[in-house]
């Protein structure tokens, strides 16, 4: 067997994995308004976090500003809201830009994103070429897995190569994308699966970026993954051995690769969230580090913990804390990473490496079949592969052939658990009064002059980032860029599947 740090990285990317270097500690976090959020991230750092995970709320997934009628009760909830320049201004407060690492689950407006992350840096003097970080910017798995799309799949496909493309010049540091399978899999999708989905999602975007005139391997090297650790502890190591040997042989030898740095897949983990009770909820705390454990064996380059209450609530901070405090264990005291790939060799690893490999690989040769993802998802073929797996998951629940501690087997009375974390219903009102001043302050005809440029680069073939990037400087706000682009592209109405 290869050793780790060569082709096909089954092993791992690094020949010395985390004996030279721990994997970063990256705690997925953002809620209510910037000021809010940047009290949690500067919290995390002081615990030891080592780099920085924004969530964002969904009106700012979905390209609505606060004030929409769409985001009404939705302001904060679920993440953080950032409208303008002068919330993500707030939102970095006091966080070094060209020191910290920083990942952004954002995908249909990631240009936005990354251009209001920009803005502050240009601000404050940092160049975007020492920015580093990722934004997720994976608009496919959305219309098979999560639903936080605008525009039809090939208008999002010409977004992310213009970003891949801006980015190659003016921000060679940050990962363009992170291809996703964590959303797959919390959909219900099996472990091979969400290898194949995903990797599939991943040849797609090579091809379009290809396509648009870059070369595989001036974009390759910052590609990264991101995986979901689920409960199979043997599986889920498999799993990120399997994903990483494929993806070396689709990038050398069906896209012809030379640079290794485009053959090494590089992925985040986090723990997965479906698995989470709202029963007995300190039963999360083993489920979660069983997965970490798993995904640290798998060797994961970044990982997030989930919190104990978060089947009930947005993490408290307590949790949040022992979340944390779940990879430092794992990390300095449990001995694992003084060893390159722990169970490389076993029996049982390998043979489980091999099948999710063979099975990911035949499912990948269905989707080329049908013209690649893109036909796929319009014929809706990976929606119901998940559909399908989802509810025989569920099933095997319901008839207690899978047993689900606290849930089918073992469950106790409903004990009322203390200290959750609810925003204020009042944020809504505050983030929407500052929005308004924010729009009554700026030049009024110089941002729309900059909307329209942005509508007229939409209409043509010029790259999207320069003029969404002066548009977010000259005020315009995250819906009305988004608005611009839904006025050329129009937006996506998923048909029924069947």
């Amino acid at each position: 067997m290869e050793p780790a740090g060569t082709f096909p990285y089954t092993r791992g990317i690094h020949p010395t994995m985390y004996q030279g270097r721990l994997w970063t500690m990256r705690q997925y976090a953002g809620f209510g308004d910037a000021r809010r959020s940047n009290e949690r991230y500067r919290y995390l750092l002081e615990k030891g976090q080592t780099g920085l995970s924004v969530a964002f709320d969904l009106p700012t997934q979905m390209g609505y500003d606060s004030d929409h009628p769409m985001a009404s009760g939705e302001v904060g909830k679920v993440g953080v809201a950032i409208d303008t320049l002068d919330d993500m201004h707030v939102l970095l407060d006091k966080l070094p830009l060209d020191q910290v690492s920083t990942s952004m689950t954002i995908n249909a407006t990631a240009s936005t994103l990354l251009a209001l992350y920009a803005g502050v840096a240009r601000a404050r003097g940092v160049p975007t070429t020492a920015l580093k970080g990722t934004i997720q910017n994976d608009v496919l798995k959305e219309y098979m897995a999560r639903g936080t799309y605008i525009y039809p799949p090939r208008a999002s496909m010409r977004i992310i190569t213009d970003i891949f493309a801006w980015c190659g010049v003016h921000a060679p540091k940050w990962n363009t994308i992170s291809i996703s399978g964590y959303h797959i899999r919390e959909a219900g999708s099996t472990a091979a699966q969400e290898i194949a989905f995903t990797l599939a999602d991943g040849i797609a975007y090579v091809d379009a970026a290809i396509a648009a005139g870059q070369h595989v391997d001036d974009f390759g090297p910052r590609l990264s993954f991101f995986f979901n650790a689920h409960n199979d502890f043997c599986e889920e190591i498999a799993k990120f051995r399997a994903a990483r040997r494929m993806w070396a042989h689709i990038m050398r030898d069906r896209f012809g690769a030379k640079d290794p740095r485009s053959m090494m897949l590089r992925f985040h983990t986090q723990t997965a969230g479906s698995t989470l009770t709202a029963q007995q909820i300190d039963n999360n705390v083993v489920r979660v580090t069983v997965q970490a454990m798993a995904a640290v064996m798998g060797g994961t380059q970044s990982l997030h913990t989930n919190s104990r209450d978060e089947a009930l609530a947005l993490p408290s901070e307590p949790a949040a804390r022992l979340a944390l405090r779940t990879q430092q264990v794992i990390a300095y005291e449990s001995g694992v990473s003084k060893h390159v790939d722990p169970f490389g060799g076993s029996y049982v690893i390998e043979g489980l490496t091999d099948k999710l490999e063979d099975e990911a690989t035949r499912l990948i040769a269905e989707i080329d079949a049908m013209g690649g993802m893109v036909s796929a998802i319009e014929r809706g073929f990976p929606q119901r592969e998940i559909q399908n797996a989802a509810y025989a998951a569920q099933l095997a629940i319901d008839r207690k052939q899978d047993i689900v501690v606290g849930v089918n087997q073992f469950v106790e009375e409903d004990v009322q658990v203390e200290g959750l974390l609810r925003v204020d219903p009042a944020l809504e009102a505050e983030q929407v009064g500052r929005l308004k001043a924010f729009r009554a302050g700026r030049a009024e005809r110089i941002a729309r002059d900059h909307l329209d440029a942005i509508q007229q680069a939409a209409s043509g073939t010029d790259n999207l980032l320069p003029p969404i990037l002066a548009a977010i400087e000259a005020k315009a706000t995250l819906g009305e860029v988004a608005d611009a682009l839904r006025a050329v592209f129009g937006e996506y109405q998923e048909s029924v599947i069947l």
